[in-house]
C-alpha cells in the first residue's frame, strides 16, 4: 500500500535536550510492505519476513525503512480529515509527521497501519512489495508551465493536473486546447499571442482562474455563458487586447471579482450599458477602439487607473437630443418603470425572459426614475477624473474629458437639465 504525501522525520529526544525540531516536511511516497523476496533489514532493524514502512523521498529514492509489528507507540490522527497525521515509532524513536495527503487515503493507509502493528495475518493486509521509488512519485507536483514556442508545446503528453499557472503563447494554437480544460486547480491561464477565434464554454468550469490573458488572438466575440460561470465569482484579471472584439456581452458585467480589465486595440463601438456595476474594477483600459461615447452607468466606476486614448469620441451637444418619447406610454413600459422604481422582485420563473433581459438594460433618468423604451437621450461632458484617480490623457491634446450619455424619463425632466445647463453657461 502506498501513500503520496508530505513527510517530516522529527528524533523524539530533541523535546528532552531543550530542542525543537526545525526541519522541513519533503514530498514523499510511503510504502506498508515487505522487501523483495523477504529481504529484511533498514532503519529499524531486522525481521526478515516482517512488514515495514519505507518513506521514500526526492534525496533518497531507496528509502528509509522502520518496522511495523509492535513498534507503533501512538497514532495521532486529530488532523486526519485535513490530510495530517503523525506516526510515532518505538525504536527508532522518532515521530513522522504525515501532511498534505488525501484524507480518505490516508485513513485506508493509517488503518492498515494499525492491523500491521497489531500483527494481524499479512495475507489480510494491502501490502506493496518495497522497491524504490520512481522520480515522478516524490517530485514536487509541477504548479507552473511556461511555454513560447510552437516547437515546445506537448503533443503527445498531458499536462501536469497540478498545474496553478500556465502559459502558451506563441504556439498558433486555433483552439483552446481540451487537456487545459481538464486543471481544475489553475489560477492563472495565459493564452496570448494565439490564432484563437473562440472560446469554448467549458472554459467556464475552471472554478478557481483568477487570471485569463487572451491578448493578441483572432477573437470576435467573448460568450456571454462564461460570464455566466463559475468565473463570475473566481475572475480578477481578463485581457482581451488586440482582438477583434465589436461589442461585448451585457453579462460581463457579471464578472463582479473584476479588478483588471483590458480592452485595447480592438474594434469596440459600445462598452456594455451595466459596466458600472463592476463595483470592485479598479484598472480600466479601452485605448484604440472605436467608442463614440461612455454609457451612462459609467459613472459608477471607482477607479486608480483608466486609459481611453484614441477613441474616435463625438463632440457632445445637450441641445440636440434624440428624442425617443412614447406618448401615450405603453402598457409595457408603464409596468417597467413600476418594477423597477417600486423594487419589485422579478424573474424569469416569474416574467418571459425577453422581458427580463429588457429590464436588465433599463436606462436611469437624471430623476432616479427608470424608462426601457420611451426616453430622451443626449451625450454631456464628463471629467474621467471623476471615476478614476490616474487618467491617461484622451487624446493629443491633453484631455480628459469624454462624452457620456445621458437620458430622460420625460419632457419635464429634460427641461430642468436645460435650465440648468444654459444657466452654468452664460
Amino acid at each position: 500500500m502506498r501513500l503520496q504525501c508530505e513527510v517530516e522525520v522529527l528524533s523524539q529526544l530533541l523535546p528532552s535536550c531543550g530542542l525543537q525540531g526545525r526541519g522541513r516536511a519533503a514530498r514523499a511516497l510511503v510504502s506498508l510492505g515487505r522487501p523483495p523476496g523477504g529481504a529484511g533489514g533498514g532503519a529499524g532493524g531486522g525481521g526478515g519476513a516482517g512488514v515495514y514502512l519505507m518513506v521514500c523521498t526526492a534525496r533518497d529514492r531507496s528509502g528509509a525503512r522502520y518496522k511495523v509489528q509492535q513498534n507503533v507507540e501512538r497514532l495521532f490522527t486529530r488532523f486526519v480529515e485535513q490530510g495530517k497525521a503523525t506516526v510515532r515509532l518505538r525504536e527508532p524513536a522518532v515521530d513522522l509527521r504525515l501532511s498534505k495527503a488525501n484524507a480518505s487515503d490516508l485513513k485506508t493507509f493509517l488503518a492498515a497501519l494499525r492491523l500491521a502493528h497489531q500483527g494481524s495475518d499479512a495475507g489480510a493486509l494491502p501490502l506493496s512489495t518495497l522497491v524504490p521509488a520512481k522520480n515522478s512519485e516524490v517530485e514536487k507536483p509541477k504548479t507552473k508551465m511556461i511555454i513560447t514556442s510552437r516547437r515546445d508545446y506537448p503533443l503527445t503528453k498531458s499536462f501536469p493536473h497540478s498545474l496553478e499557472h500556465l502559459q502558451a503563447s506563441y504556439c498558433k494554437l486555433a483552439r483552446v486546447d481540451t487537456r487545459v480544460l481538464c486543471l481544475r486547480k489553475l489560477r492563472k491561464l495565459d493564452l496570448s499571442h494565439n490564432h484563437l477565434k473562440q472560446l469554448p464554454a467549458t472554459l467556464g468550469e475552471l472554478a478557481c482562474l483568477q487570471e485569463l490573458d487572451l491578448h493578441d488572438n483572432h477573437l470576435e466575440s467573448f460568450g456571454g455563458a462564461l460570464c455566466r460561470s463559475g468565473l463570475r465569482r473566481s475572475l480578477q484579471s481578463l485581457d482581451l487586447s488586440q482582438n477583434r472584439l465589436r461589442a461585448l456581452p451585457l453579462e460581463l458585467c457579471e464578472l463582479r471579482g473584476l479588478l483588471s480589465l483590458k480592452l485595447d486595440d480592438n474594434e469596440l463601438e459600445r462598452l456594455p450599458c451595466r459596466v458600472g456595476q463592476l463595483g470592485r474594477l479598479r484598472f480600466l483600459s479601452a485605448a484604440r477602439n472605436r467608442l463614440p461615447f461612455l454609457p451612462s452607468d459609467f459613472r459608477r466606476l471607482c477607479l486608480d487607473s483608466l486609459d481611453l486614448f484614441g477613441n474616435p469620441f463625438e463632440q457632445p451637444n445637450p441641445l440636440a437630443p434624440n428624442i425617443q418619447l412614447k406618448i401615450p406610454l405603453t402598457l409595457s413600459e408603464c409596468a417597467a418603470r413600476a418594477t423597477i422604481n417600486h423594487r419589485i422582485p422579478y424573474g424569469c420563473h416569474l416574467l418571459p425572459s425577453h422581458l427580463c433581459e429588457d429590464l436588465a438594460v433599463a436606462k436611469t433618468c437624471q430623476c432616479g426614475s427608470a424608462c426601457l423604451s420611451s426616453f430622451i437621450q443626449i451625450t454631456v461632458t464628463m471629467n474621467l477624473h471623476h471615476v478614476a484617480h490616474t487618467v491617461v490623457l484622451v487624446d493629443n491634446m491633453g484631455g480628459t474629458d469624454a462624452p457620456v450619455l445621458c437620458y430622460f424619463c420625460s419632457l419635464h425632466c429634460y427641461s430642468q437639465f436645460l435650465d440648468r445647463h444654459l444657466q452654468s453657461n452664460r
